[in-house]
Parts: structure tokens; C-alpha cells; sequence
């Protein structure tokens, strides 16, 4: 079986590209991080996820971007918006998924695995950069040109099949690979466990794929 490792946050969009990637018939490795995000429940439902769809192993790296702040994710003085914001919110992280998937590459170069998979989602998102396809293709490149697995004709490829889906796309996508999203947790503002404030971006993108999806929202809200 071909390796793949799958970024794994413990929401909805991770979870589903875990999912897809099984049904591939890959052999999963999931990484998690705790990058001092102040929803860190979301590091306990991605353990209860890789447990639930046998990973092979599941790492969980902690980074030290808290310490930059910059984002409502990482700075406590910084306010969840509880409404849309034009242009990029902030609860944009930066450079977060140029870390993550710096990250992953250096564990995919030493388990010899040439596939990564991130639920990166350019359609019903809040805006970040980091989930472009041009992003995306430059980090492939870049992946090609900077490991040496990829100059001795190694080819790495970043997978991100919910790139172009709706959110009630990817939801109805889940559903049809048996997802239990009840299992998930995507809020930016959730308590210890788990329980979702509504109110924040990823939360009305959530609540709207399901309405969307004519799908029962099985959301713990606070």
C-alpha cells in the first residue's frame, strides 16, 4: 500500500480528506498541531479520529507560533470576529499551512511516503491565502525541488481533493464514506469539550453546508 499523511485538525474538512484517502487505498499517517491555537479541544477530537479510523500512527507536534501572536487563533488580546469580515479575517494564522506542510513533508521524506493530503478548501472559506491551489501547486514545487527524495526522482504530491467543493459538497461527500461528523469540531472559539459558540466564521460555514447539504447538524453548541 502506497503511505500518505493526512493533515489532521479534528474538523470537518480534515477528517473527510482522511476519509477520501482511505477509500484511495492508502496506508494513513495522521499529524496534528498544537501550535497554540486557543481551541485545543480540536487536538482531542483529531486523537478520538485517528483512533476511530485506524491510522497507522498518529503524531501530534507542538510549535511555538503562540508565542508570535498575530492571530485571533494564537493571541488572547485579539477578539473571534463574530461576523464575516471583508478581505483576509483575523483569525488568519501567519503562515500556518506552510509550516503544517513543512512539517509533514519532513516525516513523509523519512517514511518514504510521496502523498499528502490537506482538506484545504478554496469555495466556502474565510479568505486565507494558504488555501489557494496556487499556494498549493508553488508548496508541490517546492517539496520537488528542496527534499532529497525529490531530486533523486522521488515525486511528492499535495493532495487536496476538497480544493473545488462547496461546503455542503464536502459534507455530502463525508456522508457517503460514512463520516460521523458528530465526531469533529471546527469552531475557533470552542470550549474544553468541544462545544461550538455559533457564532464565529467556521462555525456559520459549517452550519450553512449542512442546511445546505439538507443534512441534520449534529453540532454541540455551546
Amino acid at each position: 500500500m502506497r503511505k500518505a499523511i493526512i493533515l489532521l485538525s479534528g474538523g470537518l474538512d480534515s477528517v473527510t480528506a482522511l476519509a477520501i484517502a482511505q477509500q484511495e487505498g492508502f496506508e494513513c499517517y495522521a499529524i496534528s498541531f498544537d501550535y497554540g491555537q486557543r481551541h485545543k479541544s480540536e487536538l482531542a477530537f483529531a486523537q478520538r479520529i485517528s483512533k476511530l479510523y485506524n491510522v497507522v500512527e498518529h503524531k501530534v507536534v507542538t510549535l511555538g507560533m503562540g508565542g508570535f501572536g498575530g492571530s485571533a487563533l494564537t493571541d488572547e488580546s485579539i477578539k473571534v470576529p463574530d461576523h464575516l469580515e471583508p478581505g483576509i479575517p483575523v483569525t488568519y494564522v501567519p503562515a500556518r499551512n506552510t509550516i503544517f506542510l513543512s512539517m509533514a513533508l519532513g516525516w513523509a521524506e523519512v517514511l518514504a511516503a510521496h502523498d499528502i493530503f490537506i482538506g484545504v478548501n478554496a469555495v466556502d472559506y474565510s479568505g486565507y491565502p494558504d488555501c489557494r491551489p496556487e499556494f498549493i501547486g508553488a508548496f508541490q514545487k517546492l517539496a520537488n525541488l528542496a527534499t532529497k527524495a525529490g531530486v533523486e526522482g522521488e515525486h511528492f504530491t499535495i493532495h487536496t481533493p476538497l480544493i473545488d467543493l462547496s461546503k455542503a459538497e464536502i459534507i455530502q461527500k463525508g456522508i457517503e464514506l460514512g463520516v460521523d461528523y458528530s465526531k469533529t469540531v471546527s469552531c475557533y472559539s470552542a470550549d474544553d469539550s468541544g462545544a461550538a459558540c455559533g457564532v464565529c466564521d467556521a462555525c456559520r460555514l459549517r452550519a450553512a453546508g449542512f442546511a445546505l447539504a439538507g443534512v441534520d447538524d449534529p453540532t454541540s453548541y455551546q
